[in-house]
C-alpha cells in the first residue's frame, strides 16, 4: 500500500469578500491546518472554482483561480454561489469539492479617474501596455507589475507589486514594459492618481508572454539561379530577438507563384523548418514572386506573409551554348589547317635563307685572298673558274712555306734519331723528296 496514491484529496477551504463589484477569494489548501500532512508540497495544487447564480436555471462557469485571486465579470446585486476543488495536475489526481458558499455582489464605483479598458499588444516580444484615460482633469499614471508565481502563494502579495521602469509619473496612455519581461507569467495593473493625491486602480490584466504574443512577418530575400529559386529567411523580430528564436520552434510557408497576366496560375506552396529554402522545376525568363508566413505548431500561431519578393529566372542557354560549341569547333578547324601550311612556309624560308644566306664563315686563311669573295659550297664545281682554283694553289705565301718546310725537317730529324735500324735506301729517299719539295717549292 502506498497511502500518497490512494488517499483521497480534501476539499480546500474558502474566504470571501465581495468589494466593488468582484468577489475576492482566498482558497487554503487541503489539511492546511492540520499538523501532520499528507500532502507536503502544497505549493503544487491547482484550484478549479465552479461559479453560479443563485437562481433557477442558473448556467454554471468553471475557471482555475489562484489561492489569493479575484472573480469579477459579475452582474451587480446579484448573489453567487461557488466551490473550488484542489487538484494534482502532474498526478492526476483530484479532490472533493469544498462546501458551497454563496456572496451578494455590490454595484461598482463608476469611477472615471481608473483607467479603462487596459490590454496588452505584443508583437516579436515587444510587450505594450495600453489604457483610455477618461478624467476630464490632469492625471499621472504608474503602471506596476506582479511575477506571477507570488499568486500561488498562500500569502498576501499586496505588498509586492512593482513599478515598470519608464512607466512612472506618466501622462500618455501606454507603456513599453517589455525590460520586465523574461519568463513564467505576469499581472499588469494601472494606477490612476489626480492632482489631489487621489488614487485609483485598474483591472489586472494577466500576460503569459509566449501565449500573449503575436509572431510577426518574417523577412525574405530571393535569388534566382539556372533551375532553382533560393529563398533566404529572416525569423520575425530579426537575430537579435532571443526569446523569439529559443522558445518558439518556428517553421515557414512558402508561396510562389509566376507572376503573369493569367490569372489561372497556381499558388504553390512550401513549408520548411529551415530559414534556407529551394524551389526547382522554373521556367526560364519568367517572373516568379514569393511571399513566406511563419508559423508556430505549438502554440498555434501564425504570422502575416512577409512583403512578395518577385525576381526574373535566367533564359534558356543552350542556344548560346550551341553557338560556343560551333565556334569552338571552327577555330579548332582553322588552326589544323593553318598549322601544316605554317610549317611548310617556315622549313622553305628555312632552306632559302641557308641557301642565299648562309651564317656560316670562311676560314681566316682564305677569307679575302686577292679580293676574291667566298663562294657557295652548294654551286657546282664546274661552274667554278679554272683560274681560281690555280691561283689559290699557287698563291701561297712564302711565311707559310717556310712554317711547313720546318715542320717537316724537324719531322724528319725526329725520326732520324730515333730509328737506328734505318737503311741506306730510306736515306737516299728521303734526300731525293726533299730536293723534289724544295724544287717544288722554289
Amino acid at each position: 500500500m502506498i497511502p500518497y496514491f490512494i488517499a483521497q484529496i480534501g476539499p480546500p477551504g474558502i474566504e470571501l469578500q465581495s468589494t466593488n463589484g468582484v468577489i475576492k477569494i482566498k482558497v487554503s489548501p487541503p489539511e492546511g491546518n492540520q499538523v501532520r500532512k499528507m500532502w507536503i508540497a502544497h505549493l503544487r495544487f491547482k484550484y478549479n472554482l465552479v461559479i453560479w447564480e443563485n437562481s433557477t436555471n442558473a448556467e454554471f462557469r468553471s475557471q482555475s483561480v489562484s489561492p489569493t485571486d479575484i472573480i469579477d465579470g459579475l452582474a451587480p446585486d446579484t448573489t453567487y454561489c461557488l466551490k473550488v476543488q484542489a487538484t494534482l495536475p502532474l498526478d492526476s489526481q483530484e479532490g472533493l469539492f469544498s462546501p458551497i458558499h454563496c456572496v451578494k455582489t455590490t454595484r461598482k464605483v463608476n469611477d472615471p479617474l481608473c483607467a479603462t479598458n487596459v490590454s496588452v499588444l505584443a508583437l516579436n516580444m515587444k510587450f505594450h501596455l495600453h489604457w483610455n484615460n477618461r478624467y476630464k482633469h490632469h492625471v499621472s499614471y504608474n503602471v506596476q507589475y506582479l511575477i506571477g508565481y507570488l499568486k500561488e502563494l498562500h500569502d498576501d502579495y499586496s505588498e509586492k507589486w512593482l513599478n515598470v521602469p519608464g512607466c512612472e509619473n506618466i501622462t500618455n496612455t501606454q507603456c513599453d514594459f517589455s525590460s520586465v519581461i523574461t519568463t513564467g507569467f505576469y499581472y499588469l495593473r494601472v494606477q490612476a492618481m489626480s492632482e489631489y493625491n487621489k488614487s485609483c486602480l485598474s483591472k489586472e490584466v494577466k500576460v503569459d508572454p509566449l501565449v500573449t504574443n503575436e509572431i510577426g512577418p518574417p523577412g525574405v530575400t530571393v535569388d534566382a539561379s539556372d533551375v532553382l529559386l533560393h529563398i533566404q529567411i529572416s525569423p520575425p523580430g530579426g537575430s537579435e530577438c532571443e526569446v523569439m528564436r529559443d522558445h518558439y520552434d518556428l517553421s515557414y510557408r512558402i508561396l510562389y507563384w509566376k507572376n503573369s497576366s493569367n490569372n489561372e496560375e497556381e499558388i504553390k506552396m512550401k513549408e520548411i523548418k529551415q530559414t534556407i529554402g529551394t524551389v526547382a522545376d522554373l521556367t526560364p525568363s519568367t517572373l516568379y514572386c514569393v511571399k513566406v508566413q511563419a508559423f508556430s505548431e505549438v502554440y498555434n500561431k501564425s504570422s502575416s506573409f512577409s512583403k512578395e519578393e518577385c525576381i526574373k529566372t535566367p533564359g534558356d542557354k543552350v542556344l548560346p551554348l550551341i553557338i560556343l560549341a560551333t565556334f569552338v569547333t571552327a577555330l579548332i578547324a582553322v588552326l589544323l589547317v593553318a598549322m601544316p601550311l605554317v610549317f611548310a612556309l617556315y622549313q622553305a624560308y628555312n632552306k632559302i635563307k641557308y641557301v642565299f644566306f648562309p651564317s656560316c664563315q670562311p676560314p681566316l686563311n682564305i677569307e679575302g685572298f686577292g679580293g676574291q669573295l667566298f663562294i657557295s659550297p652548294y654551286l657546282s664545281a664546274t661552274e667554278e673558274p679554272i683560274e681560281s682554283f690555280s691561283i689559290i694553289e699557287t698563291t701561297i705565301t712564302e711565311e707559310a712555306n717556310q712554317i711547313y718546310f720546318k715542320d717537316y725537317k724537324h719531322s724528319k730529324q725526329s725520326s732520324r734519331d730515333s730509328g737506328n735500324y734505318s737503311n741506306d735506301d730510306d736515306t737516299s729517299g728521303s734526300k731525293v723528296s726533299e730536293e723534289m719539295l724544295a724544287k717544288g717549292i722554289i
